[in-house]
């Protein structure tokens, strides 16, 4: 057996590591707030890599998501309203063009426009209504990453992903209300 045979390909260990993310911002996006926008840096690092490099390794695509992640992080940390403003306008325009894209055929016509109008309401919602929308949003996060690790048929995903969800937002609202006593 050779050596190669005894370790995973790199795109698997981004899809798994992504997933262990997933799970982690899935329970604890709230209270890990700095977890859940590096989380969504680094998924948006997976998306973006190859429109920074044409057609890029795995280990290219790794490099680009850490990067991404571990600034979103040190946002989340130092520069927390405005790690807000930003983790809810990239949550809400991701969000938006996933919707249009279930849902409209001809999306990616108007994908740019999704996104802006998607991300500026998710980023006023997440300054408004700050520790129930990152619930909802970190939930939807996480799922979405654990679902990057599997590959599920159309409708099984969106129901795995509805279950997933609901089962975060569920969890991280129990150990909101107790945290503050209701």
């Amino acid at each position: 057996m050779a050596a190669q045979d005894l370790v995973p390909p790199l795109h698997f260990s981004v899809a798994i590591l992504g997933a262990l993310i997933g799970l982690v911002v899935l329970f604890f996006g709230r209270k890990l707030f700095w977890l859940c926008v590096a989380a969504l840096g680094f998924a948006a690092g997976v998306q973006i890599a190859p429109q920074i490099v044409p057609e890029p390794s795995p280990a290219v695509a790794l490099i680009i998501a850490i990067a991404l992640g571990v600034i979103g992080a040190l946002l989340a940390l130092f520069l927390q309203k405005v790690a807000i403003a930003v983790l809810g306008f990239v949550a809400g325009g991701y969000l938006a063009n996933a919707g249009a894209a279930a849902f409209f055929i001809h999306h990616a016509e108007y994908a740019k426009i999704i996104f802006v109008a998607g991300g500026l309401v998710g980023a006023i919602l997440l300054l408004i209504i700050f520790d129930w929308a990152l619930i909802v949003a970190s939930a939807l996060v996480g799922a979405h990453l654990i679902l990057g690790a599997v590959v599920l048929p159309p409708l099984g995903a969106a129901i795995i992903f509805l279950v997933l969800a609901l089962v975060g937002i569920a969890a991280q609202a129990a150990a909101f209300r107790k945290s503050r006593g209701l």
